[in-house]
């Protein structure tokens, strides 16, 4: 991060963390240089608020979303603390994402104790700062850093039985074996 922004009391990312991989405790780790205190909004955590997205095909199915809401944020909780971050540091929130009018009700709104930032690499990401802004949240995108993982490609490497196991934490490796993840997530791709 540049060191001539001011630092803010929350520092907000967010994602489906489907699950969630090195990558994106490399964004918590990022943010947390932003701002006092970390809050990963996760969102797809309610079916009956999923949507569908013409900018990201395939987000609301059930093959994309198999892990639960609560289980991701144990997922999250556990690797931030592995990782060396004090509880004290972040907060685990709900993100209506495709309900932006929603928002306020779920993540640090207030202008200037808030930044929600975004690494855009397509269409869905500019979407998403589009609405972020519209909702009246301050946004700030990170550009160039290249993206070298996404939770699709971990889930697709569960199910075709290759090496997903270095593209995430310890603590989500031991939260996926205790829910039957990699059983799961086969179950998802086969129907």
């Amino acid at each position: 991060m540049a060191e001539t922004l001011e630092r803010v009391r929350f520092a907000v990312v967010h994602g489906r963390f489907q699950p969630f991989h090195l990558e994106h405790l490399a964004y918590c780790r990022l943010a947390l240089e932003r701002g006092e205190v970390l809050v990963v909004g996760v969102t797809n955590f309610d079916p009956a608020l999923t949507a569908v997205e013409p900018a990201r095909p395939g987000r609301h199915e059930a093959a994309a979303n198999p892990f639960r809401y609560w289980e991701r944020s144990l997922m999250i909780r556990d690797a931030l603390l592995e990782a060396g971050v004090p509880a004290s540091r972040f907060a685990i929130v709900a993100m209506p994402i495709s309900h932006p009018e929603r928002l306020r009700h779920y993540v640090p709104y207030h202008w200037a104790d808030a930044v929600h930032l975004l690494r855009v690499y397509s269409a869905w990401e500019e979407e998403k700062a589009r609405r972020l802004a519209a909702a009246g949240l301050r946004v700030e995108v990170i550009r160039g850093q290249p993206k070298r993982l996404e939770a699709s490609e971990v889930r697709r490497r569960m199910a075709a039985g290759e090496d997903w196991e270095s593209c995430v934490p310890p603590a989500v490796r031991r939260w996926l074996a205790q829910l039957n993840g990699v059983e799961r997530v086969r179950a998802l791709v086969i129907k």
